[in-house]
């Protein structure tokens, strides 16, 4: 004869909250999309350059400060723990790593940099419930170190996709060799910085 337990009615409605919590702590990619994440003038610049900085692996995140001119402030990178995706664990993670690598800003008024996330995973570029929770606790912490919510990207052995707009290409890539980064310097360095009304006809050329 063989006895065991019956899982109680307290700890089946345990369970059932903390995964109802943890969906709440996600992003669809139409909340995303309608948050106001400002687009990147040139995304592929930017993740060559945290590609080559960083050299990612399946698991590694990436988060990267930018200033106003989309210049590179600081960044850091750290591998994602093996443990079911939630947005408020990823908000501690990311929150972490920002007070680790750059000061606050939450004197300001109106935040001036951005923080954006590069995410190399598994799987092709579509969105995932990980995703999502990437995208709430990115919000969250750029809220709580007053910074402006970026670009999340996913990096994978397709290619990198800037969710919530559409924009992506083939390299680099999860297993592609990174760039060096003096020629990414001299790339950078010949390409004219803009603002003003010419970032809004980027912009809007953008979301077409």
């Amino acid at each position: 004869m063989t006895f065991g337990f019956a899982p109680s009615s307290a700890a089946s409605m345990s369970t059932s909250a903390t995964s109802a919590n943890s969906l709440a702590r996600m992003l669809e990619p139409a909340e995303w999309a309608a948050a106001g994440i400002p687009l990147l003038r040139n995304p592929r610049e930017v993740v060559s350059g945290l590609h080559s900085r960083h050299r990612p692996r399946p698991d590694t995140a990436i988060v990267a400060v930018l200033d106003p001119d989309e210049r590179l402030r600081a960044s850091a990178s750290f591998v994602r723990r093996p443990a079911p995706a939630d947005g408020w664990m990823f908000r501690n993670a990311l929150l972490a790593q920002l007070r680790r690598v750059i000061p606050h800003d939450l004197r300001r008024r109106t935040p001036v940099r951005t923080a954006v996330l590069l995410y190399c995973r598994e799987g092709d570029g579509r969105w995932t419930e990980e995703d999502g929770a990437w995208m709430w606790g990115l919000r969250d912490a750029c809220t709580l170190h007053g910074l402006r919510c970026g670009a999340y990207i996913t990096l994978t052995r397709e290619g990198w996709q800037v969710l919530g707009e559409g924009r992506g290409g083939r390299r680099p890539s999860a297993g592609s060799k990174p760039e060096s980064l003096d020629a990414l310097a001299a790339v950078e360095a010949i390409q004219p910085r803009t603002g003003g009304s010419a970032s809004e006809v980027l912009r809007r050329a953008a979301a077409r």
